[in-house]
């Protein structure tokens, strides 16, 4: 099988900000129970050892929320003893965590460091684009904190990337946004489209992010990034990445753009355990780690048709110039229709825009990248 891959909520939805976008709130608000609270480390203990015992390859395993660091230090000192105490396979595990950073300190980040921890941090861009939608619980902005945080991380010699949400404010400030992460050494970075509440008209948020709006943040952002690669300054961007791996004749890192849904496992506070971080809910289901083991939970993946929804498209990528690239795009990103079958991808024109501006510089990379591994 291939390698296994984990998301782990230990703090369920809970939070120490009040993000306006967040999608994961939303998520919580859309099943029976919000909350399940902090993971037991009995059910810690279960993932991981049933985990390690179904894996072969390679074990990933990241941290989300909700906050995940809201489950305290103590509980992720137990996920490295309970990798250490199962791995019987000697399999590479890899660990991460996605982060707000607000509560991390010193303590964080000389664990991180000791237990290869690659971290992920939430940073919106500039003190204005960031504190439009990024406040604490009692509504200021957390730019200032944040940025307190990189410095730590630094200090430790942590490594981490940022991650980024689009949304209407990251989306038309992308050229402050770019030079900032630049002056302050921000080089590794993620872009994520900002995503809507389920069940409600696209567009009708304060922080929607528009089609056109997107088309020109990924045509300005591209430009930006291929001016400095001509430079020589190399600024790693997941998405750019992946499309020159694409061209190259390799599979895409990244789920959205594979095509079709991968094997995932998210599990939830109470063990509950779910097929995407998008679909955390009650319908989507595959069971519970508690008392099943992760063939069991392939079993109910292929009953429930999740990944088998994923592979239909919309009739007009059959004859997309750029489909080979763009794959129909993100299963929550497409409209889902009154039949339950998904439509088009809502951010479709915003892709083809984007292709059209970017294609023959996209190829030139590509192109660049192969020479250099022959001539190696």
């Amino acid at each position: 099988m291939p390698p296994l891959s984990i998301m782990i909520k230990p703090a369920s939805g809970l939070c120490n900000m009040h993000c306006k976008y967040c999608f994961y709130k939303d998520v919580t608000k859309n099943r029976q129970q919000e909350s399940y609270g902090i993971m037991k480390l009995e059910t810690l203990e279960h993932t991981i050892r049933k985990a390690l015992n179904y894996a072969e390859g390679m074990c990933s395993i990241v941290f989300q929320g909700g906050e995940p660091t809201l489950a305290g230090l103590e509980f992720f000192k137990h996920v490295i003893k309970y990798e250490e105490k199962y791995n019987y396979k000697k399999l590479p595990i890899s660990n991460s965590i996605q982060t707000n950073g607000y509560e991390l300190n010193e303590e964080w980040a000389e664990f991180f460091r000791e237990n290869d921890f690659l971290v992920g941090l939430s940073i919106d861009g500039t003190k204005t684009t960031h504190d439009a939608y990024r406040m604490d619980m009692q509504g200021k902005g957390t730019h200032n904190r944040i940025m307190e945080k990189v410095a730590l991380l630094n200090k430790y010699k942590v490594e981490f990337n940022v991650l980024t949400v689009v949304n209407a404010e990251t989306a038309k400030n992308i050229d402050d946004i770019y030079d900032f992460y630049k002056k302050n050494n921000l080089r590794y970075l993620q872009f994520i489209p900002c995503l809507d509440p389920l069940e409600t008209p696209q567009g009708g948020e304060e922080f929607s992010l528009t089609p056109q709006q997107y088309g020109e943040f990924l045509k300005t952002l591209f430009d930006l990034w291929y001016q400095d690669m001509k430079k020589g300054n190399y600024i790693y961007i997941r998405y750019f990445e992946n499309l020159v791996a694409m061209l190259m004749g390799y599979p895409p890192e990244s789920c959205d753009m594979a095509g079709t849904c991968s094997i995932q496992y998210v599990v939830e506070g109470d063990g509950g355990v779910y097929p995407c971080d998008f679909y955390v809910l009650d319908k989507y289901k595959l069971g519970d780690i508690n008392t099943e083991s992760y063939q069991q939970l392939n079993k109910q993946r292929l009953t429930n048709g999740f990944i088998t929804s994923s592979l239909a498209h919309h009739d007009k990528c059959k004859n997309c110039q750029y489909f080979y690239l763009c794959r129909g795009g993100c299963k929550r990103n497409k409209e889902q229709l009154q039949d339950g079958s998904f439509g088009e991808n809502v951010f479709c024109g915003a892709f083809q825009d984007f292709f059209h501006h970017a294609m023959l510089r996209l190829q030139e990379i590509a192109t660049m990248a192969k020479q250099k591994m022959y001539n190696r």
